[in-house]
């Protein structure tokens, strides 16, 4: 089998590489998975370049989420030829995976990429609009990083409830793009975000703001909320700390979240996280959900996967397909 690995942290485009190792031997209760696709989440980059919340022990496999469909059903409850959801940090850029048959998710046929993609982003489009604020029908929310798969997803999801979705992305070359997904105002980031984003909205209240890139966008964010709105950061892309200005915070009442969906899966109850995916599968299936894909690399491929992930400029989400497209 194959293996994306990294001995260290840096630049993943430098760090990791694709090494062949004996197939892992199969025991009693497990199966054998092969794996047919598994995205690249920004936070991976970020795991593997050291700069996330936690670090794994060294050497490891990266790879939080994917698809497979099992090869050797070993007499356990699942059957050979069943598309299945891999575990959530399982270390999934690998050729194939051999568990405990429990920790594989049976799922209906359906699309491989967007199945893929089904453990992470959906899921944590649904909770930031979910869990933070009390919406209604018509209202307004804005977020930053609006081309990224979890952007699609919240305007697919907010639309699914009749909200109204304003996108911030930072380049113009995205807003087509978004405004075919029938994102209902798509700005592009600058210093005159707040007075674009009023005018783009006939200056309705805006009460949920959620921010994936921090930095000068964070900031610019919170001033366009409403007063006691609430912004939500879920990400960092750029890096760089948020000057956010204490007006805002005081005068407005602005409240600040954060969002972590490992920490998540950690405090919600078993029929909560059984709600929200059941949910998602009927949708993503149906094909009602959905999230741009831009390319497909195989594993011999990481260096340059991940360096082309990191650039930026893409219309949708890298996978890697470990056993072909």
């Amino acid at each position: 089998m194959k293996s994306v690995i990294h001995e260290e942290f840096g630049d993943p485009a430098t760090v990791l590489r694709c090494v062949e190792t004996e197939d892992p031997a199969l025991g009693a209760s497990e199966a054998r998975v092969e794996v047919l696709r598994t995205p690249i989440n920004p936070s991976d980059l970020l795991q593997i370049a050291g700069q996330y919340g936690v670090r794994p022990d060294l050497p490891t496999i990266p790879g939080n989420e994917g698809v497979g469909r099992v090869t050797d059903a070993n007499g356990t409850g699942l059957e050979d030829g069943q598309l299945v959801l891999l575990p959530a940090g399982s270390g999934t850029w690998v050729t194939e995976m051999v568990g405990d048959a429990g920790i594989f998710t049976p799922l209906p046929e359906a699309d491989l990429d967007q199945l893929a993609m089904l453990a992470i982003n959906p899921a944590t489009a649904y909770l930031l609009i979910d869990d933070f604020v009390e919406l209604a029908k018509g209202d307004w929310i804005i977020q930053s990083a609006a081309n990224s798969a979890v952007g699609a997803y919240v305007i697919q999801l907010a639309h699914a409830r009749g909200l109204k979705v304003a996108c911030v992305v930072r380049r113009e070359s995205a807003v087509a793009g978004l405004r075919e997904m029938g994102a209902d105002a798509v700005l592009v980031d600058s210093d005159t975000l707040p007075r674009d984003v009023a005018q783009a909205t006939d200056t309705a209240p805006i009460r949920l703001a959620v921010d994936a890139v921090a930095g000068d966008t964070m900031a610019r964010l919170a001033d366009t909320l409403a007063p006691g709105g609430t912004l939500v950061s879920y990400g960092a892309m750029s890096m760089a700390p948020a000057p956010l200005d204490a007006k805002t915070l005081i005068f407005s009442g602005i409240t600040l979240k954060g969002f972590w969906l490992a920490q998540w899966f950690q405090q919600a109850t078993a029929d909560r996280r059984n709600q929200v995916y059941g949910e998602l599968t009927a949708l993503v299936a149906s094909g009602k959900l959905n999230a741009p894909i831009d390319r497909h690399f195989a594993l011999d491929d990481i260096a340059e996967a991940a360096a082309y992930t990191a650039a930026g400029e893409r219309d949708g989400k890298v996978l890697l397909a470990p056993n072909g497209v």
